[in-house]
């Protein structure tokens, strides 16, 4: 018995000019409750219709439990969950249900080390040597001359996923011992020449994080970003899940038939990269703060402009969406996602850049074992969609984002449950056929 493969690469990433941010943010809430939007749009009966089409995507591709979750303007147009937390079991999965959101982790890392600027601790040009002297490469000059913000971006030369078994499946090694053991991953790529996709670098991130504070990286979220925003469902791992939460099972396809739920994972010893768990409705107050630069003012106690009170200042927020590595972008294969195909793609601080019907996108993805996961901001409309999922299907946060995505901006004509169903059926495909070339392979007398 077997689970469906699914690379660690693509669990983890699944898958620019900088947004012109506002000058005097609105109060963004941090309260428990969401305010009605001055202008009613979508209407009721739009998202009822919303409600209905990721009710299609959950049959479609058998996702047990979703919850979406949709800001705009400062305000929360939704939050709710969809199915159950776990199969076979009653309970409902809500706008408060924790989901590990994994790669969506990255972008806290990458603030907290911009934050880290904004209070004179660093610079993210700093060499990463002069923050840990310890840090080696495989390659001197790469040693020499890895900036921070190279940590952040994608482009150091490893390749996609180098380093993953130091910490995948879970190791007893300590975050600096993983980090210790880079300078014995070989480099197959040029410094800063290409895209290629790892999360050992993260790790290293979150070590300069701890080295500049004073305190431990789960320390720093947690005072720095989570209780400032209000972030009371948003744990820093599974190790820190309690008894009582109201969290997601992640289910996978076992033989690529049967769905059943998976164990959990933690990533104790790379957390810069993947492991938190969080909430549609904690995530909202995230997003919101990014949406206005920074801005975590509460209703009566914010200021505004330079005054408001922030998790770290516009410059920053215009840094970590500049584009660092820049991704080639293809004709999408599926003519029914054409439209989903952007003009231009790159790699920031910790999100992806691009663009989707005239508008910039700013969005990450996320995958763990059993669930999967996309945020999504749409800076100048000041938009943001979460979907957290408990199954292994990226095609289903893609169909629902998309739809998201055309109902506030006003899209129409596009059919995503088609075109990311014949997506799923081509690469459930393709993965059946180089299954059966392994199965050919192998050896008739081996087990």
């Amino acid at each position: 018995m077997r689970i469906a493969p699914l690379a660690l690469a693509l669990l983890l990433t699944l898958g620019a000019a900088s947004p012109a941010l506002a000058q005097q943010a609105p109060p963004i809430r941090v309260d428990d409750t969401a305010a009605p939007l001055a202008a009613q749009l979508p209407d009721a009966a739009r998202l009822a219709r919303f409600d209905a089409f990721v009710a299609d995507v959950q049959k479609k591709f058998d996702v047990p439990g979703v919850a979406v979750a949709i800001v705009k303007d400062g305000q929360i147009v939704m939050e709710r969950g969809y199915g159950v937390r776990e199969l076979g079991k009653p309970a409902k999965v809500d706008a408060h249900t924790m989901f590990a959101i994994a790669s969506n982790t990255k972008a806290f890392t990458a603030a907290s080390l911009n934050m880290l600027q904004d209070d004179g601790k660093l610079k993210t040009t700093d060499r990463v040597i002069d923050h840990l002297p310890w840090f080696r490469m495989s390659d001197a000059y790469v040693t020499r001359e890895m900036r921070i913000r190279d940590l952040l971006a994608h482009r150091s030369g490893l390749s996609l996923g180098a380093g993953d078994l130091l910490y995948w499946p879970t190791t007893t090694y300590s975050s600096r011992e993983v980090a210790e053991r880079l300078k014995d991953v070989p480099l197959t790529g040029g410094f800063r020449e290409q895209y290629a996709y790892d999360n050992i670098l993260f790790g290293v991130a979150s070590l300069v994080v701890e080295q500049a504070s004073g305190m431990s990286y789960k320390q720093f979220l947690q005072t720095r970003i989570w209780q400032p925003l209000g972030m009371a469902e948003t744990r820093f791992n599974s190790d820190d899940l309690k008894p009582g939460d109201n969290v997601a099972v992640g289910n996978a396809k076992f033989d690529f038939k049967d769905l059943r739920p998976v164990g959990v994972t933690t990533w104790r010893n790379v957390s810069g990269a993947g492991g938190i768990y969080s909430s549609v409705h904690d995530l909202t107050k995230w997003m919101n703060a990014q949406l206005y630069g920074g801005v975590i003012a509460s209703d009566k106690s914010g200021g505004s402009g330079e005054t408001a009170k922030r998790l770290f200042s516009e410059q920053r927020q215009r840094e970590m969406w500049s584009v660092l590595t820049p991704i080639p972008v293809r004709p999408s294969a599926i003519p029914e996602l054409a439209a989903a195909t952007p003009n231009f793609s790159g790699y920031g601080q910790g999100w992806n850049l691009s663009d989707y019907s005239g508008n910039r996108l700013v969005w990450h993805t996320g995958g763990w074992p059993g669930q999967v996961s996309r945020l999504t901001l749409v800076p100048d409309k000041k938009i943001g969609v979460i979907v957290l999922t408990s199954a292994e299907v990226g095609v289903a946060f893609n169909a629902i984002t998309y739809e998201a995505l055309d109902m506030l901006l006003g899209n129409s004509g596009h059919d995503w449950l088609k075109g990311y169903g014949v997506a799923f059926e081509k690469s459930q495909g393709n993965a059946d056929a180089d299954w059966q070339k392994h199965v050919a392979a192998r050896d008739a007398a081996s087990k």
